[in-house]
Protein backbone atom coordinates (compact mmCIF):
# COMPACT_ATOMS: atom_id res chain seq x y z
CA UNK A 1 0.00 0.00 0.00
CA UNK A 2 1.20 3.63 -1.53
CA UNK A 3 2.67 5.65 1.92
CA UNK A 4 1.15 8.43 -0.23
CA UNK A 5 -2.41 7.30 -0.08
CA UNK A 6 -3.90 9.88 1.83
CA UNK A 7 -1.78 13.35 1.63
CA UNK A 8 -2.55 16.61 2.92
CA UNK A 9 -1.29 19.23 0.86
CA UNK A 10 1.12 22.22 0.79
CA UNK A 11 -0.63 25.60 1.45
CA UNK A 12 0.56 28.82 1.50
CA UNK A 13 -0.35 30.79 5.01
CA UNK A 14 -2.45 27.36 5.86
CA UNK A 15 -0.15 23.96 6.33
CA UNK A 16 2.33 25.42 9.29
CA UNK A 17 3.32 23.26 11.83
CA UNK A 18 0.20 24.11 14.04
CA UNK A 19 -2.36 22.77 11.45
CA UNK A 20 -0.32 19.87 10.75
CA UNK A 21 0.00 18.41 14.43
CA UNK A 22 -3.74 18.97 14.61
CA UNK A 23 -4.30 16.95 11.30
CA UNK A 24 -1.93 14.19 13.08
CA UNK A 25 -4.38 14.23 15.71
CA UNK A 26 -7.41 13.95 13.38
CA UNK A 27 -5.56 10.69 10.85
CA UNK A 28 -2.64 8.85 11.85
CA UNK A 29 -2.03 7.82 8.87
CA UNK A 30 -2.27 10.74 6.82
CA UNK A 31 1.10 12.37 4.93
CA UNK A 32 1.64 15.85 5.96
CA UNK A 33 3.12 18.71 3.51
CA UNK A 34 4.77 21.75 4.69
CA UNK A 35 4.14 25.25 3.18
CA UNK A 36 6.41 25.87 0.11
CA UNK A 37 9.59 27.32 1.49
CA UNK A 38 12.23 29.16 -1.42
CA UNK A 39 15.80 27.75 -1.68
CA UNK A 40 17.58 31.05 -0.51
CA UNK A 41 15.12 31.35 2.46
CA UNK A 42 16.45 27.76 3.94
CA UNK A 43 20.33 28.71 3.21
CA UNK A 44 20.25 32.55 4.11
CA UNK A 45 17.32 32.56 6.46
CA UNK A 46 16.44 31.49 9.65
CA UNK A 47 15.82 27.44 8.81
CA UNK A 48 14.35 26.44 12.52
CA UNK A 49 11.09 28.82 11.95
CA UNK A 50 10.63 27.26 8.64
CA UNK A 51 11.49 23.62 9.90
CA UNK A 52 10.85 22.62 13.08
CA UNK A 53 8.31 20.07 13.57
CA UNK A 54 6.49 17.92 16.51
CA UNK A 55 7.65 14.57 16.25
CA UNK A 56 4.27 13.27 15.90
CA UNK A 57 4.04 14.80 12.56
CA UNK A 58 5.47 11.88 11.03
CA UNK A 59 5.32 11.23 7.93
CA UNK A 60 5.73 14.95 6.80
CA UNK A 61 7.18 16.32 3.75
CA UNK A 62 9.13 19.44 3.02
CA UNK A 63 8.09 21.28 0.16
CA UNK A 64 10.66 23.49 -1.67
CA UNK A 65 10.64 25.88 -4.20
CA UNK A 66 13.52 26.22 -6.39
CA UNK A 67 14.77 26.80 -10.03
CA UNK A 68 18.47 26.44 -9.67
CA UNK A 69 20.05 22.77 -8.83
CA UNK A 70 22.97 24.17 -6.83
CA UNK A 71 20.91 26.25 -4.43
CA UNK A 72 18.39 23.68 -4.31
CA UNK A 73 20.91 21.00 -2.93
CA UNK A 74 22.44 23.51 -0.73
CA UNK A 75 18.84 24.06 0.72
CA UNK A 76 18.11 20.08 1.03
CA UNK A 77 21.40 20.03 2.66
CA UNK A 78 20.33 22.33 5.43
CA UNK A 79 16.88 19.95 5.75
CA UNK A 80 18.88 16.96 6.80
CA UNK A 81 19.31 17.21 10.04
CA UNK A 82 15.60 17.78 10.88
CA UNK A 83 14.81 14.42 9.16
CA UNK A 84 11.67 15.12 6.82
CA UNK A 85 10.45 12.09 5.35
CA UNK A 86 10.54 13.55 1.83
CA UNK A 87 11.13 16.67 0.05
CA UNK A 88 9.19 17.81 -2.55
CA UNK A 89 9.76 20.03 -5.49
CA UNK A 90 6.89 22.72 -6.02
CA UNK A 91 6.29 22.78 -10.20
CA UNK A 92 2.54 23.16 -9.85
CA UNK A 93 2.36 26.92 -8.17
CA UNK A 94 1.14 30.07 -11.19
CA UNK A 95 1.70 33.24 -8.63
CA UNK A 96 3.25 35.89 -10.37
CA UNK A 97 6.17 36.19 -7.94
CA UNK A 98 6.72 32.81 -8.04
CA UNK A 99 6.78 32.54 -11.87
CA UNK A 100 9.17 35.62 -11.33
CA UNK A 101 11.33 33.36 -9.82
CA UNK A 102 11.39 31.17 -12.38
CA UNK A 103 10.34 27.69 -10.34
CA UNK A 104 6.28 27.13 -9.97
CA UNK A 105 4.62 25.82 -12.79
CA UNK A 106 6.85 27.40 -15.36
CA UNK A 107 9.18 24.64 -14.59
CA UNK A 108 6.84 22.07 -16.48
CA UNK A 109 7.92 23.71 -19.99
CA UNK A 110 11.57 22.87 -18.57
CA UNK A 111 11.62 19.05 -17.55
CA UNK A 112 15.17 18.69 -18.35
CA UNK A 113 15.59 21.66 -15.88
CA UNK A 114 13.37 19.31 -12.97
CA UNK A 115 15.72 16.75 -13.94
CA UNK A 116 18.87 18.79 -12.98
CA UNK A 117 17.28 19.83 -9.98
CA UNK A 118 16.34 16.38 -8.76
CA UNK A 119 19.73 14.61 -9.93
CA UNK A 120 21.46 17.35 -7.90
CA UNK A 121 19.76 17.14 -4.78
CA UNK A 122 20.41 13.13 -4.80
CA UNK A 123 24.00 13.58 -5.90
CA UNK A 124 24.56 16.19 -2.90
CA UNK A 125 22.52 15.10 -0.28
CA UNK A 126 21.18 11.54 -0.93
CA UNK A 127 17.54 12.57 -0.90
CA UNK A 128 15.03 11.33 -3.49
CA UNK A 129 13.27 14.24 -3.98
CA UNK A 130 9.22 14.12 -5.09
CA UNK A 131 7.96 16.42 -7.86
CA UNK A 132 4.38 17.88 -7.61
CA UNK A 133 2.83 19.21 -10.76
CA UNK A 134 -0.11 20.14 -12.89
CA UNK A 135 -1.47 18.72 -15.63
CA UNK A 136 -0.35 21.14 -18.08
CA UNK A 137 -0.18 25.22 -18.49
CA UNK A 138 -1.51 27.50 -20.96
CA UNK A 139 -2.16 25.84 -24.35
CA UNK A 140 0.53 23.50 -23.00
CA UNK A 141 -2.72 21.44 -21.87
CA UNK A 142 -2.43 17.99 -23.51
CA UNK A 143 -1.78 14.88 -22.92
CA UNK A 144 1.74 14.43 -24.79
CA UNK A 145 3.35 17.33 -22.65
CA UNK A 146 1.93 16.25 -19.49
CA UNK A 147 3.56 12.76 -20.35
CA UNK A 148 7.04 14.00 -21.71
CA UNK A 149 7.10 15.66 -18.69
CA UNK A 150 7.04 13.08 -16.22
CA UNK A 151 8.95 10.89 -18.74
CA UNK A 152 11.67 12.89 -18.70
CA UNK A 153 11.48 13.48 -14.79
CA UNK A 154 11.12 9.93 -13.93
CA UNK A 155 14.45 9.18 -15.63
CA UNK A 156 16.17 11.25 -12.96
CA UNK A 157 15.39 9.25 -10.53
CA UNK A 158 11.61 10.71 -9.73
CA UNK A 159 9.73 7.73 -8.36
CA UNK A 160 6.60 10.29 -6.76
CA UNK A 161 4.37 12.53 -8.96
CA UNK A 162 1.57 13.92 -7.21
CA UNK A 163 -0.38 15.58 -9.79
CA UNK A 164 -2.67 18.71 -9.37
CA UNK A 165 -5.54 17.65 -11.84
CA UNK A 166 -5.94 21.25 -13.42
CA UNK A 167 -3.95 22.92 -15.87
CA UNK A 168 -2.52 26.60 -14.60
CA UNK A 169 -3.27 29.75 -16.24
CA UNK A 170 -0.19 32.18 -15.70
CA UNK A 171 -1.59 34.85 -16.63
CA UNK A 172 -5.65 36.03 -16.37
CA UNK A 173 -6.23 33.80 -13.04
CA UNK A 174 -4.80 34.71 -9.79
CA UNK A 175 -3.37 32.01 -7.40
CA UNK A 176 -7.24 31.51 -5.82
CA UNK A 177 -9.02 30.61 -9.63
CA UNK A 178 -6.45 28.78 -10.41
CA UNK A 179 -7.55 26.04 -8.12
CA UNK A 180 -11.35 26.33 -9.05
CA UNK A 181 -11.57 27.82 -12.80
CA UNK A 182 -9.86 25.66 -14.71
CA UNK A 183 -11.68 22.20 -14.97
CA UNK A 184 -10.73 19.12 -13.01
CA UNK A 185 -9.04 16.47 -15.23
CA UNK A 186 -8.39 13.10 -13.21
CA UNK A 187 -8.82 11.31 -16.15
CA UNK A 188 -5.24 12.30 -17.31
CA UNK A 189 -3.73 11.46 -14.20
CA UNK A 190 -5.29 7.96 -14.33
CA UNK A 191 -3.79 7.21 -17.35
CA UNK A 192 -0.39 8.72 -16.51
CA UNK A 193 -0.82 5.70 -13.65
CA UNK A 194 -1.55 3.24 -16.80
CA UNK A 195 1.15 4.65 -19.05
CA UNK A 196 3.91 4.80 -16.03
CA UNK A 197 2.44 1.79 -14.04
CA UNK A 198 6.07 1.64 -12.13
CA UNK A 199 5.84 5.16 -10.72
CA UNK A 200 3.47 5.93 -7.26
CA UNK A 201 0.95 8.44 -9.49
CA UNK A 202 -1.00 10.93 -6.43
CA UNK A 203 -4.45 12.78 -8.04
CA UNK A 204 -5.02 16.44 -6.29
CA UNK A 205 -8.21 18.41 -6.42
CA UNK A 206 -11.63 18.71 -5.71
CA UNK A 207 -11.87 15.53 -3.23
CA UNK A 208 -13.90 16.54 -0.66
CA UNK A 209 -14.36 13.86 2.01
CA UNK A 210 -12.91 10.36 2.53
CA UNK A 211 -15.12 8.53 0.48
CA UNK A 212 -14.53 10.57 -2.58
CA UNK A 213 -10.57 9.83 -1.82
CA UNK A 214 -11.36 5.90 -1.97
CA UNK A 215 -13.04 6.17 -5.40
CA UNK A 216 -9.86 7.87 -6.68
CA UNK A 217 -7.83 4.91 -5.36
CA UNK A 218 -8.88 2.57 -8.18
CA UNK A 219 -7.31 4.56 -10.45
CA UNK A 220 -4.17 6.06 -8.30
CA UNK A 221 -1.83 5.08 -5.85
CA UNK A 222 -3.13 8.47 -3.64
CA UNK A 223 -5.10 11.08 -2.96
CA UNK A 224 -3.63 14.70 -2.27
CA UNK A 225 -6.24 17.40 -0.46
CA UNK A 226 -6.42 20.96 0.35
CA UNK A 227 -9.17 22.90 1.05
CA UNK A 228 -11.39 20.03 2.36
CA UNK A 229 -9.01 19.28 4.59
CA UNK A 230 -8.06 23.23 6.11
CA UNK A 231 -12.09 24.11 5.11
CA UNK A 232 -13.63 21.04 7.35
CA UNK A 233 -10.94 19.17 9.21
CA UNK A 234 -13.39 16.60 10.93
CA UNK A 235 -14.35 15.53 7.87
CA UNK A 236 -11.47 13.59 7.55
CA UNK A 237 -11.72 11.95 11.32
CA UNK A 238 -12.59 8.91 9.70
CA UNK A 239 -10.37 8.85 6.32
CA UNK A 240 -8.18 5.93 8.47
CA UNK A 241 -10.86 3.51 8.90
CA UNK A 242 -11.98 4.51 5.17
CA UNK A 243 -8.71 4.24 3.22
CA UNK A 244 -6.83 1.77 5.41
CA UNK A 245 -9.38 -0.71 7.31
CA UNK A 246 -8.37 1.02 10.76
CA UNK A 247 -11.17 0.27 13.39
CA UNK A 248 -9.71 3.28 15.38
CA UNK A 249 -11.86 6.56 14.47
CA UNK A 250 -10.26 9.69 16.86
CA UNK A 251 -12.40 10.39 19.77
CA UNK A 252 -13.74 14.44 20.11
CA UNK A 253 -12.31 14.57 23.40
CA UNK A 254 -8.87 12.99 23.02
CA UNK A 255 -7.79 15.40 20.34
CA UNK A 256 -8.85 18.53 22.13
CA UNK A 257 -6.87 17.47 24.95
CA UNK A 258 -4.02 16.65 22.90
CA UNK A 259 -4.22 19.70 21.56
CA UNK A 260 -4.48 21.96 24.31
CA UNK A 261 -1.32 20.47 25.64
CA UNK A 262 0.70 21.38 22.52
CA UNK A 263 -0.94 24.33 22.86
CA UNK A 264 0.85 25.03 26.23
CA UNK A 265 4.13 23.76 25.33
CA UNK A 266 3.89 26.19 22.17
CA UNK A 267 2.87 29.26 24.27
CA UNK A 268 5.84 28.58 26.85
CA UNK A 269 8.51 28.31 23.67
CA UNK A 270 6.55 32.09 22.91
CA UNK A 271 4.42 31.26 20.17
CA UNK A 272 1.69 33.63 19.50
CA UNK A 273 -1.67 32.37 20.64
CA UNK A 274 -3.28 33.28 17.77
CA UNK A 275 -1.17 31.08 15.81
CA UNK A 276 -2.08 28.17 17.88
CA UNK A 277 -5.71 28.90 17.67
CA UNK A 278 -6.11 29.26 14.27
CA UNK A 279 -6.48 25.73 12.93
CA UNK A 280 -8.98 25.00 15.28
CA UNK A 281 -11.75 27.57 13.69
CA UNK A 282 -12.77 25.37 11.24
CA UNK A 283 -12.39 22.31 13.21
CA UNK A 284 -16.03 21.43 13.66
CA UNK A 285 -17.38 23.60 11.39
CA UNK A 286 -21.09 22.90 9.48
CA UNK A 287 -22.16 21.19 12.58
CA UNK A 288 -24.14 22.11 15.24
CA UNK A 289 -22.80 23.95 17.91
CA UNK A 290 -19.78 25.19 14.73
CA UNK A 291 -20.75 28.90 15.26
CA UNK A 292 -20.44 28.77 19.08
CA UNK A 293 -17.56 27.19 18.97
CA UNK A 294 -15.89 29.83 16.23
CA UNK A 295 -17.34 32.57 18.86
CA UNK A 296 -15.05 30.81 21.70
CA UNK A 297 -12.56 30.92 20.16
CA UNK A 298 -12.63 34.56 19.00
CA UNK A 299 -13.46 35.20 22.59
CA UNK A 300 -10.46 33.89 23.40
CA UNK A 301 -8.11 35.16 21.07
CA UNK A 302 -9.93 38.99 22.20
CA UNK A 303 -8.85 38.09 26.00
CA UNK A 304 -5.36 36.65 24.93
CA UNK A 305 -5.40 33.71 26.66
CA UNK A 306 -7.15 29.73 26.25
CA UNK A 307 -10.64 29.14 26.77
CA UNK A 308 -11.57 29.02 29.92
CA UNK A 309 -11.99 25.44 31.38
CA UNK A 310 -9.85 23.73 28.23
CA UNK A 311 -11.18 23.33 24.41
CA UNK A 312 -12.80 20.37 25.29
CA UNK A 313 -15.40 21.82 27.66
CA UNK A 314 -16.09 24.35 24.89
CA UNK A 315 -16.55 22.02 22.19
CA UNK A 316 -19.67 20.33 20.39
CA UNK A 317 -18.65 16.62 21.37
CA UNK A 318 -21.93 15.65 21.66
CA UNK A 319 -21.90 15.47 17.83
CA UNK A 320 -20.82 11.71 16.46
CA UNK A 321 -17.45 11.16 14.88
Amino acid sequence: MSGHRLALAPMMERTDRHFRFLMRLVSRRTRLYSEMVVDRTLIHGDPPRHLDFHPAEHPVALQLGSADPRLAARAVAVTRPWGYDEVNLNVGCPSPRVQAGGFGVVLMRRPERVAEIVRAVHQETGVRMTVKHRVGLDEDDDYAFLARFVEVVAAAGVQVFVVHARKAWTEGLDPKANRTVPPLEHAKVYRLKRDFPELTIVTNGGVADPEEARAHLEHVDGVMVGRAMWDRPWRWASADRVLWGDARVPDRRTVLERYEAYLHERLAEGVPLRALVRPLFNLFKGEPGGRRWRRTLDAALRAGRPPAGGLAAQAPLEVGA
